[in-house]
């Protein structure tokens, strides 16, 4: 048995992706990048060794009634309809579990929902339109000539026979021409929509998830902690191309974002494209042939 607990401790603490990529045949959720994702991860970790027990116990009672009560081994059928004493027990006992559970859960999820109170100047607000299958982002503190600075963010890979292959600096599916780029220990405010139908932004390493609606706009807030690349995908099924709709966030430093908005603001992706692989020391991505 003990070489069993050996090998279940070792499977639960593999980590579930390196460098923001998930990787084949991990288990558990990608490294936190955000003090939000820490705490979901450390909610998660109280929850395993709440439900591991209790599904063990009640395995073990099921294989009990089995053997033991079963009709060749019971050939007079007990007559009794109930016990007063387990009845309170097996209701008492799961809701004390729920209130030690939602002792934890409830202020997470408060905190997941409520923005931080933080001097709004110091805000990145960035709003994420889905569309079929791409995603505009609008840095909307961001005023060129009159209009906040806009970009479309394509997917590089879209299932097709000539698109690139899959590398270290463009994971296949999940990487994008022009990723969104953030300032790392900074709040980030992104507001959600959608031109056509139901997307969902979802980045797993900062513990965010929302529905892009049409006609409606939802709100998430995450702060990096590390900088790095973050990858995502739409999570709500929009069409055929869905699985091609990757979230690319670039985390950088305040230098390089500031360097990095001169170069958006200043009309030349191409430029703000070469600047994110030279900060990062990657080749600049190639575009898929369909846009």
């Amino acid at each position: 048995m003990r070489w069993i607990a050996v090998a279940l401790l070792s499977l639960l603490s593999l980590p579930a992706m390196a460098d923001g990529v998930p990787r084949d045949g991990a288990l558990g959720f990608q490294p936190a990048a955000s003090p939000l994702m820490e705490e979901i991860t450390s909610f998660h970790n109280i929850l395993l060794w709440i439900i591991i027990p209790v599904t063990i116990f009640v395995l073990a009672l099921l294989i009990i009634v089995a053997v033991k009560y079963n009709a060749k081994a019971n050939k007079v059928p007990s007559k009794f309809s109930h016990n007063t004493m387990i009845e309170i027990v097996w209701t008492l006992v799961p809701v004390i579990i729920l209130l030690f559970i939602a002792y934890f859960s409830f202020p997470l999820l408060y905190r997941g929902d409520v923005f931080p109170d933080v001097d709004e100047a110091e805000v990145v607000n960035v709003k994420a339109q889905g569309n079929q299958w791409n995603w505009t982002y609008t840095y909307t503190d961001v005023i060129v000539d009159d209009y906040p600075v806009e970009f479309v963010s394509n997917p590089i890979h879209r299932g097709l026979p000539d698109e690139p292959e899959g590398t270290a600096d463009a994971p296949r599916n999940l990487a994008v021409d022009l990723p969104m780029v953030v300032p790392v220990d900074t709040v980030v405010r992104v507001q959600t929509a959608a031109s056509d139908v139901i997307h969902s932004f979802a980045v797993p390493a900062f513990g965010i998830k929302t529905d892009a609606v049409p006609g409606r706009l939802n709100e998430l807030w995450f702060l990096a902690n590390e900088t790095g690349t973050y990858y995502g995908q739409c999570s709500e099924l929009c069409g055929k191309d869905h699985a091609f709709m990757p979230i690319e966030i670039r985390v950088v430093t305040q230098a390089q974002y500031e360097a990095w908005l001169e170069r958006v603001t200043g009309n030349s992706v191409e430029d703000a494209r070469q600047y994110l692989a030279e900060i990062t020391n990657e080749s600049p991505v190639q575009l898929a042939s369909v846009q």
